[in-house]
């Protein structure tokens, strides 16, 4: 697998045979490094909540690509409206085993309103777990408690964590975070978008460092294997 990050909470998941997006977001995305039409396929589109911020693209990406969207029933709800076909419900707490592996969706404690206004149902965060990798995309969330026996049920090898507080958490609440849920790598995300968002990932890197946790910060465009 290869993670390519393209900004802000946008990543790019490389298997063997499936391309899967989380959290898309180009249009108005100041850090992006792509633009809709970079993509020579998509085979699923992962969406943690409903903000303009996670969702701007999908309609389009998914309509093009013919992929399919997996996000809770009423994020579905409204793509469907839009005319994307193909689209898969989950809700909190739910696994279900998809061609490139399993997903776990839980709950996130942030607020999601769609494009348009309406309710975008409870915010989440994924565990995908593939044959050789454990991976956790936080979404917008704050940090809970609950982290501690997630990080202990799944055993995560890299977890993207958001770090711009405003409207999400900052630095230190994120740093506590990664204690809790103990993960073997870390790499912030959600940060220097916009000027309410500034921050320095290397302080994040460097607290976390303190503990013994590693981390990565990547650059629009930069990948881990």
């Amino acid at each position: 697998m290869k993670i390519v990050y393209h900004g802000h909470s946008f990543l790019e998941l490389r298997c063997k045979k499936d391309v899967i997006l989380i959290d898309p977001f180009i249009e108005g995305n100041t850090l992006c490094d792509i633009t809709v039409s970079s993509f020579k396929k998509i085979d699923y589109i992962l969406l943690t909540h409903g903000h303009a911020d996670h969702v701007w693209d999908t309609v389009e990406l998914a309509k093009k690509h013919d992929a399919t969207v997996v996000a809770n029933p009423e994020i579905c709800g409204w793509l469907n409206n839009k005319w994307v076909k193909k689209i898969h419900e989950m809700n909190i707490g739910g696994w279900f085993s998809f061609s490139f592996g399993y997903v776990y969706m839980t709950q996130a404690f942030h607020s999601s309103g769609l494009p348009d206004g309406s309710y975008g149902g409870q915010p989440a965060w994924f565990i995908i777990k593939g044959a050789d990798i454990t991976l956790y995309h936080a979404g917008d969330t704050s940090v809970f408690n609950d982290m501690y026996h997630l990080g202990n049920k799944f055993h995560i090898d890299l977890a993207f964590l958001p770090i711009g507080d405003n409207f999400t958490m900052g630095i230190d609440d994120a740093v506590e975070a990664a204690v809790l849920l103990n993960a073997d790598r870390y790499v912030p995300i959600h940060y220097n978008t916009f000027p309410v968002i500034k921050q320095d990932p290397q302080k994040f890197a460097d607290k976390l460092e303190e503990s013994w946790f590693p981390t990565t910060i990547l650059t629009p465009w930069k990948s881990i294997d």
